[in-house]
């Protein structure tokens, strides 16, 4: 058996709540040497990208950790801890744009910032939609939806209006598999 390239030793949780635990770990690197790492645990998440027509529909929505309204593609994690990452697709995107997707199928799974989080993602692409109504939960008020024509979208992620990395990642890799 070969030696692990970090091995932990102990392991305390210093912060949690419903959406996350921190925790920090005590390791031995491969060289015999200390450390610590911390980690944030956190719900995986889908991420959908709802495409109809030449257009893609975005959502804008206040993000209190940087202060700021931004746009991105519509995004989101079950409370209860349900791991299938379809069905959470299909929900989140009728909860948040009122969106049903005749067909909707995954891309990749992604994680989101392994340096730190154990946090991975689902990239769900999703066309024949039709509009209902959005079911938005007390943490989304004040979100907007729109759609967008394709290009324009490009232009915000090149200008700066766009900086959510799951949307300029997400958006790149169906740009590369030419979804979009």
């Amino acid at each position: 058996m070969t030696k692990p390239e970090i091995e932990t030793l102990a392991s305390k949780v210093v912060y949690q709540n419903r959406w996350m635990t921190v925790r920090e770990d005590q390791i031995r690197r491969q060289d015999g040497s200390p450390g610590i790492y911390g980690v944030v645990e956190k719900s995986d998440f889908a991420v959908i990208a709802a495409v109809q027509d030449g257009l893609i529909y975005l959502v804008e929505q206040y993000r209190y950790p940087v202060g700021m309204r931004r746009w991105e593609l519509p995004q989101g994690t079950w409370d209860c801890g349900n791991n299938e990452p379809l069905e959470l697709a299909r929900t989140e995107l009728r909860e948040e744009t009122g969106l049903t997707a005749g067909c909707i199928r995954h891309i990749a799974k992604l994680h989101e910032a392994y340096g730190y989080s154990t946090q991975s993602f689902d990239l769900f692409f999703a066309t024949q939609l039709i509009q209902g109504e959005a079911d938005l939960e007390p943490e989304e008020q004040g979100l907007i939806t729109q759609a967008f024509p394709i290009y324009a979208v490009e232009n915000m992620l090149c200008d700066g209006r766009i900086t959510d990395a799951v949307t300029v990642a997400s958006f790149g890799l169906l740009r590369l598999k030419r979804l979009l």
